[in-house]
């Protein structure tokens, strides 16, 4: 979260406040449609972006605790 990218259609930069919203520093709302690709949430226009990966960080509270127990320190 917190992630600066730069929209190619308007040539600024947006910040991102979650995983699928940003903000540009003039206000405007975008919503991540792919990697690559952005919506502008006022007017509905896509936008080309510079790269907004997901954030698919494992959830470890869901791991199996055995696979960790193996591991000789």
């Amino acid at each position: 979260m917190g992630k600066l990218f730069f929209d190619h259609d308007d040539g600024e930069f947006l910040y991102s406040l979650s995983d699928d919203t940003a903000m540009s520093f003039d206000g405007r709302l975008m919503m991540r449609a792919d990697d690559n690709l952005a919506m502008d949430l006022e007017t509905g226009d896509l936008h080309m972006i510079s790269g907004w990966a997901k954030d698919d960080l494992p959830d470890f509270d869901l791991l199996d605790q055995d696979d960790y127990d193996d591991y000789e320190y």
